[in-house]
C-alpha cells in the first residue's frame, strides 16, 4: 500500500513539473489538446516546419556570420592560413595525377620537425612506450634507465596508468623533475615545483596566462606588448579576448635585436588608449631567429620593473642556439642575478615545450610554465581556470619529463642519447648557416643570420608594379609573392604580413627543418623564382631591400 502511494505521489509530481503537458500522451477517455494537434502533424514534425519545407523556405540558422562572436572573426593565424590551404589543394591535385611544374609540395611553413623527416629521440620514445604499455617493463629490449623513469612516472599516475587524469597542474613527480631541471639550467637559482604547471604545449599556458591578465574596458582595457614580427598565437589570442595589441618593433638592421628605447616609445604611445600590463618576449625569436643578449634581457626586465609589467617569456627554443657567439640566458636567471629587489617583485611566467628543441615532439602537445611572484589568491584562480580543462595530456607530460630528465653520463642510454641530440642540433646549425648564405646572395633578398630557433625571416624586395597588382587583387604584396612561389615551385612559406612587419617592407618565414638535400633544392628554387619575379615586373632600379627607420 505504501509503495502504491509513493508511485502515485511521484506521478502527480511528474505531471506538475511537466513543462509541456499538452504534449503528454492522452490517457484513456482523454482527447489530445487542440494546441498539440495544431503544432504537430502525423509524422511528429512541427507543422510550421512542414509548411516551410513545402513553400521552399529553409529554416534560418542560429549561428551565422552575422551572429558569430566578432572576436572570433578577428582571429587570424597565418601559419595555417590561406597559403597552407592552397598548398593542400595542390597536393590533392598531384595525388590524383594532376600536372604541375613540380612533383611535390615542400611545406616550409611550420616548425613540425617530424613531418619534415626528423627522427624521434630513441630514449624519449622508449620511456613513453613503457608508460603506455607497462607490460614492456619486463622486456629485455628496453634499457634499465628508461624503465626506472617509466616506473616513477606511472607511480605518480592514478591506477598506475597513463590513461588516468592527472591533477590539473600536472603529475607531481614530473613537476618536481622540471623544477630540478630549471635549477640545474640556471646554475642553482631556486625553483619551487609548486610554481610549475604542465600545459598542452606552450600555447595553452600562454593563452591561460593572458586570460588572467586581460580585463577592463575602454582606456582601462589591458594592453599586451608583443614583438613585431611576432608568432601569430599572440595576436590571435589578443583578438579573441578583445585585448589591445601593443606593437614594439625589433631592429632588423641589428639582427632583430630588442631595443629598450623602442619599448619605451611603444609603451608611452599605448597609454593614450589602453593600460599596458603585459610584456611578451620570444627568445630565441620566432619568426626572426635572433638570440637576445644578457644585457638586452637586463634592460627589458628593468623596464618591466619600472613600468610594473607582467613579463611572459616564451623560451621554447632554448635548446636551439646555433651561432657560436650567442648563448641562451633564461629571463628567470637574469632576473635573479639583478638582485632581490627585482627577483622578489617582477611577475614572470616562462614557457617551454616538447615541440621544439632537439626532440620536435609536436604531436604529444607537452609543455610547462613556471610562474614566479604571483599573488597567492591569483594563483588559486589560475588553478581553478586550469581545472576547467581537467589536465594536459598525460602522455605529453611523460614526454616533457624525459626532456628535463635525460640520461646521465653514468647511465646505459647516455651515449646513444647524446649522439642523437648532437646530430639533430648540429644538422640544424648547418642548415641555419646554409639558409643565410644562399638567400643573402640573391639580389633583392636580405637574410639576417639565423642565430637560433628554426626559421629564417628574409626581407624581399617587391617591385612597385607587383605591389600595385597585389593591391588591385585586394591582397598584401608578400601574399601575392608567396602564392606565386607556391603555384610555380611547390614551395609553401608564410607571408611576413602574417607576423607583422614595418610599413613598406616585405618578408616571408620559412623553416630550416627540411633535410639538407631538400633544403638546398628549396633555397635554389626560391633564388630562381625571385630573380624571375624581378624580371617579370621589370625592376629597373637596383633591387635593394629597404628598411624604414
Amino acid at each position: 500500500m505504501h509503495r502504491l502511494q509513493s508511485i502515485a505521489a511521484r506521478s502527480l509530481m511528474a505531471g506538475a513539473l511537466d513543462p509541456c503537458p499538452a504534449l503528454a500522451a492522452p490517457g484513456p477517455g482523454r482527447r489530445p489538446s487542440r494546441a498539440g494537434l495544431r503544432r504537430y502533424n502525423a509524422s511528429g514534425a512541427p507543422a510550421a516546419a512542414v509548411a516551410a519545407a513545402r513553400s521552399g523556405k529553409a529554416r534560418e540558422k542560429t549561428l551565422t556570420m552575422e551572429t558569430l562572436n566578432p572576436q572570433v572573426k578577428a582571429v587570424e593565424y597565418a601559419v595555417r592560413g590561406p597559403i597552407v590551404i592552397k598548398a593542400g589543394e595542390i597536393e590533392r591535385i598531384l595525388q590524383e595525377g594532376g600536372k604541375k611544374p613540380f612533383t611535390e609540395v615542400i611545406k616550409a611553413n611550420i616548425g613540425d620537425a617530424h613531418a619534415m623527416g626528423q627522427q624521434p629521440i630513441t630514449f624519449l620514445r622508449q620511456v613513453v612506450a613503457l608508460c603506455t604499455f607497462p607490460e614492456l617493463l619486463d622486456s629485455p629490449s628496453f634499457p634499465e634507465d628508461a624503465k626506472r623513469r617509466a616506473q616513477r612516472i606511472l607511480q605518480g599516475c592514478g591506477g598506475r596508468s597513463l590513461g588516468s587524469y592527472s591533477a590539473s597542474p600536472g603529475v607531481d613527480c614530473i613537476r618536481q623533475d622540471i623544477a630540478a631541471y630549471i635549477e640545474q639550467r640556471d646554475q642553482g637559482v631556486p625553483s619551487n615545483w609548486e610554481n610549475i604547471f604542465l600545459t598542452t604545449g606552450a600555447s595553452d599556458g600562454i593563452v591561460s596566462m593572458l586570460r588572467l591578465l586581460v580585463s577592463g574596458e575602454g582606456c582601462a582595457r589591458t594592453g599586451v606588448m608583443i614583438p613585431i614580427p611576432q608568432y601569430p598565437l599572440y595576436s590571435a589570442a589578443i583578438a579573441e579576448m578583445g585585448a589591445v595589441q601593443v606593437n614594439y618593433y625589433l631592429d632588423e638592421d641589428n639582427c632583430w635585436a630588442l631595443d629598450v628605447h623602442e619599448l619605451h616609445r611603444s609603451y608611452q604611445a599605448a597609454k593614450q588608449h589602453c593600460q599596458p600590463r603585459v610584456l611578451c618576449i620570444i627568445n630565441p625569436g620566432n619568426p626572426t631567429g635572433q638570440v637576445q643578449s644578457k644585457k638586452c634581457i637586463e634592460d627589458v626586465l628593468h623596464f618591466a620593473y619600472e613600468e610594473n609589467l607582467f613579463v611572459m617569456a616564451d623560451e621554447v627554443y632554448q635548446e636551439n642556439v646555433y651561432a657560436p657567439d650567442c648563448e641562451f640566458h633564461s629571463f628567470k636567471k637574469v632576473l635573479y642575478e639583478m638582485g632581490p629587489e627585482y627577483f622578489n617583485s617582477v611577475e614572470l611566467a616562462s614557457f617551454h615545450s616538447t615541440s621544439k628543441g632537439y626532440t620536435g615532439e609536436c604531436g604529444f602537445r607537452g609543455g610547462f610554465m613556471e610562474i614566479i611572484n604571483l599573488d597567492p589568491e591569483v594563483k588559486a584562480q589560475l588553478v581553478k581556470l586550469l581545472s576547467v580543462r581537467l589536465c594536459p595530456p598525460v602522455a605529453g607530460q611523460a614526454a616533457m619529463d624525459v626532456i628535463v630528465n635525460p640520461p646521465q653520463p653514468d647511465e646505459p642510454s647516455f651515449t646513444q642519447f647524446h649522439k642523437e641530440k648532437a646530430s639533430v642540433l648540429g644538422a640544424l646549425a648547418d642548415k641555419a648557416k646554409l639558409t643565410e648564405q644562399i638567400l643573402s646572395a640573391v639580389p633583392g633578398i636580405k637574410c639576417n643570420p639565423v642565430q637560433g630557433a628554426m626559421y629564417a625571416f628574409p626581407q624581399i624586395f617587391i617591385p612597385p608594379r607587383a605591389v600595385e597588382e597585389a593591391k588591385a587583387l585586394g591582397m598584401q604584396p608578400d601574399m601575392l609573392y608567396c602564392l606565386r612561389l607556391l603555384e610555380e615551385t611547390g614551395i609553401c612559406v608564410v607571408p611576413g604580413s602574417g607576423f607583422g612587419q614595418r610599413e613598406g617592407t616585405y618578408h616571408f618565414r620559412m623553416t630550416i627543418l627540411p633535410s639538407p638535400e631538400k633544403l638546398k633544392v628549396l633555397l635554389e628554387k626560391v633564388r630562381d623564382f625571385h630573380i624571375k619575379f624581378l624580371k617579370e615586373y621589370s625592376a629597373l632600379e637596383e633591387p635593394q631591400c629597404r628598411v624604414q627607420a
